[in-house]
């Protein structure tokens, strides 16, 4: 097993890579024999290494770790370049360092490990910073995903109920009533839930089960009142397999009704659109009820649905509310959309 203070294989490599090419482009300008240059500046190197992994992990507290490992690289290099020229061998001789070319030796050998290791550990700071700045991000962008994911979740929860108590309340002022209609109505509101349930926390759900869930309620609502609520949908094809956050188009459908068309004497109309504009969508919403100015403002629901989309296509995706003419309200979603997201995935075979 390694010792901690000792460098990693990979470190190994890199350093002696780098000594290799360092004396090779040395000794060929200077005309040096390279295997004698290699036997003194590659010993060097690994002390300046073994230097900097130790106060790595020694992390010394009255001075910046980086600034500890190249004070410490540099002061190594003398005192490593000293005890490999005074050991003596057949290059070395007993008293080489006291002559001119020993001595001229020490100090090309010593300025040379030193201005290319504090190089190399410049590099290797850098490297190693950068290497915690995208590990930091990897980091932050995993939270930001987890905690996304818990906010759409608990608007999810806030939605569901929200949608399911206003529906059985209809049902209950049918029922209270003494229509006739009440009897049908309930059978289409089972079906319709045994239908939408499993779809009400579909992390893969398109915009093409959102329509699906749309048409059922909104043929449930006109059950309800059949004189007073018309409905349209025109939503081009080539959106139908976008990917789109359950339940959000069908938070302004119900609010179109309860909103626009149950405060009207009269009642009216719900066009739900969507189309494609290069490399935007935009889907809307629009009832010729009440209007803007006696309907209620916006509540949770709206707020869900913009928070929703955004959780879906980021910051940049909005809703917008306008007055329809001569009277009503048309909400739109606005949300940028590039491939392959706004493709549509082929159907199986």
């Amino acid at each position: 097993m390694r010792h901690p203070y000792l460098p990693t294989w990979r470190q190994l490599a890199a350093v002696e890579l780098y000594t290799v090419l360092l004396v090779w482009g040395l000794t060929t300008l200077t005309r040096q024999p390279f295997l004698e240059a290699l036997l003194h500046v590659a010993p060097v190197s690994l002390v300046q290494l073994a230097t900097y992994c130790a106060v790595g992990h020694w992390r010394p507290r009255w001075i910046p770790l980086s600034l500890a490992r190249m004070a410490a690289v540099g002061l190594s290099a003398p005192v490593a370049a000293i005890a490999v020229m005074v050991m003596p061998d057949e290059r070395h001789p007993p008293g080489y360092l006291a002559t001119t070319k020993g001595a001229a030796s020490l100090v090309a050998l010593t300025l040379i490990t030193v201005v290319f290791g504090l190089l190399f550990t410049g590099v290797a700071l850098y490297l190693q910073r950068k290497e915690r700045e995208r590990q930091a991000e990897r980091e932050r962008l995993a939270l930001e995903r987890d905690l996304l994911d818990a906010r759409l979740r608990l608007l999810q929860a806030q939605i569901e109920p929200h949608f399911l108590f206003n529906t059985l309340a209809n049902v209950l002022a049918l029922v209270e009533s003494g229509s006739a209609q009440a009897a049908p109505v309930l059978r289409h509101l089972i079906a319709y839930l045994r239908a939408a349930m499993p779809r009400l926390t579909d992390a893969d759900a398109t915009l093409d089960t959102e329509l699906q869930l749309v048409r059922a309620y909104l043929e449930l609502m006109r059950m309800r009142m059949p004189d007073r609520l018309q409905f349209t949908l025109a939503v081009a094809p080539a959106l139908h397999r976008l990917r789109f956050p359950a339940m959000t188009l069908l938070t302004l459908v119900e609010n179109a009704v309860k909103h626009g068309i149950d405060p009207s004497m009269t009642g009216g109309q719900i066009a739900v659109g969507g189309r494609r504009e290069q490399d935007s969508v935009v889907l809307w919403v629009e009832d010729n009820g009440v209007g803007l100015s006696e309907s209620a403002g916006p509540g949770t629901g709206l707020a869900n649905v913009k928070a929703r989309l955004q959780g879906c296509y980021g910051s940049s995706a909005r809703l917008e509310m306008h007055e329809a003419a001569p009277h009503g309200l048309r909400v739109e979603l606005h949300f940028h959309c590039e491939e392959p997201l706004c493709t549509p995935t082929p159907s199986p075979p």
